[in-house]
């Protein structure tokens, strides 16, 4: 640790100093010196370390072996590690020398109280707090890092208050606590030293606009015991010495990383020296920590899931029916959401994406409300948050929002390894336009938001090709029992075109699409003869596979992928106002959970009693332990421009791996 400061000692009368536990204090002998010094000799009292160093050389030697020869070159540095009992009961003399005389030239005396200050958090997020291993003031990432993680505290444990527990100044339950990070100030050393020295708990102007810190005066079971002491508009705070050796506060984050902010927040304690009335105070010593604040984390489609959101709507029953059978079988919870809260919006997809936060202390989901703001704009801040279930969201100031800041159009893959790079909780895939075009994008502020988490670095994909524009159009991923863990999953008119064209060969183009679609509207049948013969058709899925390959090679690059990771779906799209619309309900716009899949029904040519698109389907994905479940959503989504995962939402389990772990 770096020397704590100077001390200047005087042959007129003795000097009497402070020093920290454990933290070094130069002691300057040069300044009053007796006349025809030629060497000097430094003694201490038992449990003061005294070192020689050369300011040249790095080396330095115990002071008490020998006798030193005066060089202004030479330190003398002194150590207590043992905080004194009494005010000055430990002290350094230094003896002048001259080879002429017998006896010392003078003397000087440096008395010392020694005080251990030490503000502490745990550091290595694994529960020690052994700070003689760190250097508090940084945070590292990786295995072998360290530092102190602070949460977002956007919950609301108490359901009688209207907002989110870090809008305002108090604890108001007990269980608020939980979210926040206990950081401890502890001193041990004479109380008679804080008669004329004091403690004050600090941060800067910046930082205390991220994080907001209560001090426990009293009872630590009661809420009135906690006092706001830093954050926002208040930077500084003197610590009263309530309980003698140790004080606790608690720490609550008020913003998650973003453009403006790092995600990094430093708090320091100093000792203030105010023993001398015709001087100011000065600063003696100072301790900091730094924390990161937790980022918000996506969980892919590929873990296990624990509850479903769905909305009712007028026309839905079926669907909403199918999707709880779903639910049943794959174990989890289902969340509906009535209609008279999502006044007919159906697209809960879109509204939201449900991911996490954690700590060492702590763990709990977030959900994170899309700027779209349709009809269901209030069901994540009124439904979802509540006790140990967060909310943020991201709005821009203008009107930028488009069909992109829908979140269909942000999905998250599994773990990859691409171009020599871990990353252990995925990547982010967005979707936007081709490298400079003027197309649609994800509004900035959201943008700003994903990037700056870190720990899911995203990835933007080309997706004004398509009339609604969301990655969930062409992409999803489902597990699979190997080593690499998942599939992805692409829609590909190719593997259309070569399945019709199989099933022509052999006499079945008469075979029908859309035969037993059941709606308030009709829809008209088209033969396999038909879609193969309709240039049209074959011109402009020619031209969605393009931007599909062009996304694929992206996504190969970016994930790490190779073909037999991929699997091609087969799918066609129409073209509506220049950009592309699934022909058929997406077969890729699905509702993953764990091993049963919830496929749009495609109404696809029926050969052999059976739809020739869901057999292809099976074949693919089955063999990989999955359970396809065929859901009618033609009248309801499919003819709206959307699909099973647009109407749908799934709240997973966090990932095995803790994020501090991995380097960004």
């Amino acid at each position: 640790m770096s020397l704590q400061r100077i001390v200047r000692v005087s042959l007129e009368h003795p000097t009497s100093a402070v020093c920290v536990a454990g933290v070094e204090t130069l002691v300057d002998i040069y300044g009053s010196v007796p006349e025809g010094t030629e060497m000097f000799e430094v003694y201490g009292t038992p449990g003061v370390d005294i070192y020689i160093s050369s300011s040249v050389e790095r080396g330095r030697e115990r002071a008490d072996t020998r006798r030193w020869h005066f060089d202004t070159g030479l330190e003398i540095i002194v150590v207590m590690n043992s905080p004194s009992n009494d005010l000055n009961d430990s002290h350094v003399q230094i003896s002048y020398h001259s080879s002429h005389e017998p006896l010392p030239l003078a003397y000087a005396v440096l008395y010392l109280t020694c005080v251990d200050i030490a503000l502490d958090c745990d550091l290595n997020c694994e529960g020690r707090q052994n700070r003689s291993f760190v250097d508090k003031r940084d945070w590292v990432w990786g295995p072998g890092g360290y530092g102190a993680i602070l949460l977002v505290n956007c919950d609301r444990d108490n359901l009688n208050c209207h907002d989110q527990d870090n809008r305002d100044q108090q604890v108001r339950c007990l269980q608020d606590l939980e979210d926040m990070s206990v950081m401890v100030l502890r001193t041990q050393g004479p109380a008679a030293l804080f008669d004329d020295h004091r403690l004050i708990l600090h941060t800067s102007s910046y930082d205390a606009k991220w994080a907001r810190v209560f001090h426990a005066c009293g009872p630590e079971d009661s809420c009135e015991a906690y006092r706001h002491v830093l954050g926002q508009d208040k930077v500084s705070y003197e610590v009263p010495r309530f309980h003698g050796d140790e004080e606790r506060f608690f720490v609550e984050g008020l913003s998650f990383p973003d453009a403006r902010f790092t995600g990094l927040i430093s708090f320091h304690v100093t000792l203030l020296d105010d023993s001398n009335e015709d001087f100011s105070e000065s600063p003696i010593f100072t301790d900091t920590v730094v924390f990161r604040v937790a980022p918000w984390i996506m969980t892919p489609s590929t873990l296990p899931p624990l509850e479903v959101y769905v909305c009712r709507v007028r026309n839905n029953t079926c669907f909403v029916d199918a999707v709880a059978e779903l639910a049943r079988k794959a174990s989890c919870t289902l969340t509906i959401c009535p209609q008279h809260e999502n006044r007919n919006d159906r697209w809960i997809q879109d509204e939201m994406e449900l991911g996490y936060v954690q700590a060492p202390h702590k763990t709990f989901p977030v959900v994170f409300d899309s700027p779209r703001n349709g009809e269901l704009q209030d069901f994540p801040y009124k439904r979802i948050l509540g006790p140990d279930f967060g909310y943020v969201t991201r709005e821009p100031l203008d009107s930028s929002v488009s069909g992109l800041d829908s979140f269909g159009n942000l999905e998250v893959s599994p773990p990859v390894v691409a171009n020599g790079k871990q990353y252990p909780l995925g990547r982010i895939l967005i979707g936007g336009n081709l490298p400079g075009s003027s197309g649609r994008r994800v509004t900035q502020v959201v943008r700003d938001f994903l990037y700056a988490q870190r720990v899911q670095p995203p990835v933007e994909l080309f997706v004004d090709w398509l009339a609604v524009g969301h990655v969930d159009e062409f992409l999803s991923f489902v597990p699979a029992p190997d080593e690499k863990g998942f599939r992805m999953l692409l829609a590909s008119p190719s593997a259309c075109f070569k399945l019709f064209q199989e099933k022509q060969k052999w006499g079945h183009g008469g075979a029908l699409l859309f035969q037993g679609v059941v709606g308030d509207k009709p829809v008209n049948t088209i033969s396999i003869n038909q879609v193969l013969s309709n240039a049209n058709l074959i011109s402009f899925n020619k031209f969605v596979q393009s931007c599909i390959d062009w996304n694929r090679e992206v996504l190969k690059r970016e994930l790490g992928l190779t073909e037999r990771d991929i699997i091609d779906i087969p799918q066609l799209f129409k073209t509506e106002r220049r950009k592309a619309v699934a022909f058929f309900p997406d077969l890729v716009n699905m509702l993953v959970l764990g091993k049963h899949l919830g496929i749009p029904k495609p109404f696809g040519p029926i050969i052999n009693g059976r739809c020739c698109l869901e057999e292809k389907v099976r074949t693919l994905l089955e063999p990989l332990g999955l359970h396809c479940t065929f859901i009618d959503d033609f009248t309801p989504y499919h003819m709206l421009h959307g699909e099973v995962h647009c109407g749908t939402n799934v709240r997973r389990q966090p990932f095995s791996f803790k994020w501090w772990n991995m380097v960004p």
